[in-house]
């Protein structure tokens, strides 16, 4: 009895943390073996001392995320061929694994040897993919960036706290994509915000590309064009000046309007053959109208 209201208890926890997106991509043509793993809910003390670690306050609604469950990883695989092949991954670091991507240098590092900082040498370096009034984060102490997600190798997901100084706490966060080129996309203003954006996205692979200049590769966009067609736009050129895509927009008076038949034109008689038809009239009138022998 006691282990069927736990049961209960689980899938309701389950539901909501997924927002109800197994029960929807178990109902996907092909999708096999979606898997949510269950992991219990962090302790307040190890926030606590994560904070005090890296100088940073975790942001109110992920604070609460971590003490619903520390992580989240949600995968489903399809089925090609009698072989299942994985496709979406949704994953949030837990705590302990919210490290600093920016490492410190360690003292058995080689002297002058290359690192991220190095990357911000000029101030006014070019911002590839940033939006308008979000300036890119800085490799150096300028800014506190935590990895959330390894995007499987196609990128990283960070926490980014940015405009920071030594010995004071950084309070204000935002979370960006950095690309494997080592540059920065902004995602969304709050962890919230970029939570709902991963499960409508269903962990498709590269979907962060989405909101890069060059978008995602070939593949994940013929991934994208079968499990998310109404949201996924294969062809940035679409979009109107203004940035707003050009997705599903119909016209319902022109969509749904009847067609007219068009009249068939009426067939012209050739003018040769009219004037053979006058030619033959004038002689038989001529040769009626001659006189009579």
């Amino acid at each position: 009895m006691e282990e069927n209201k736990d049961n209960i208890v689980f899938k309701g926890v389950a539901e909501r943390l997924t927002l109800g997106i197994t029960r929807i991509l178990e109902n996907m043509p092909g999708v096999v073996d979606v898997r949510f793993v269950d992991r219990e809910p962090a302790e307040k003390r190890c926030l606590l001392s994560w904070e005090q670690k890296n100088t940073c306050i975790l942001p109110e609604d992920l604070r609460d995320f971590y003490l619903t469950t520390d992580g989240f990883t949600l995968t489903w695989n399809v089925k090609l061929d009698n072989e299942c092949v994985p496709v979406g991954c949704m994953m949030i670091n837990s705590v302990a694994k919210l490290r600093p991507l920016v490492q410190p240098i360690s003292l058995f590092s080689l002297p002058n040897a290359p690192t991220l900082a190095d990357l911000d040498w000029e101030e006014n370096s070019t911002e590839c993919g940033t939006k308008v009034g979000h300036a890119a984060p800085h490799f150096d102490s300028r800014s506190r960036i935590f990895e959330v997600d390894s995007c499987g190798g196609s990128g990283k997901v960070c926490l980014v706290y940015k405009n920071c100084s030594p010995g004071v706490v950084a309070q204000q966060s935002e979370m960006w994509f950095l690309d494997r080129s080592l540059c920065w996309h902004y995602l969304t203003p709050t962890f919230t915000s970029y939570y709902r954006l991963m499960i409508t996205h269903l962990g498709l692979p590269e979907w962060q590309y989405a909101f890069t200049p060059y978008g995602p590769s070939p593949q994940a966009k013929q991934w994208a064009s079968l499990y998310q067609p109404l949201t996924f736009n294969s062809e940035p050129s679409l979009a109107d000046p203004a940035g707003d895509a050009f997705l599903n927009k119909l016209d319902p008076t022109k969509a749904f309007k009847g067609k007219t038949k068009t009249p068939t034109p009426k067939k012209k008689q050739s003018a040769q053959g009219s004037t053979g038809g006058t030619a033959k009239g004038q002689g038989s009138t001529g040769r009626h109208g001659g006189p009579k022998r």
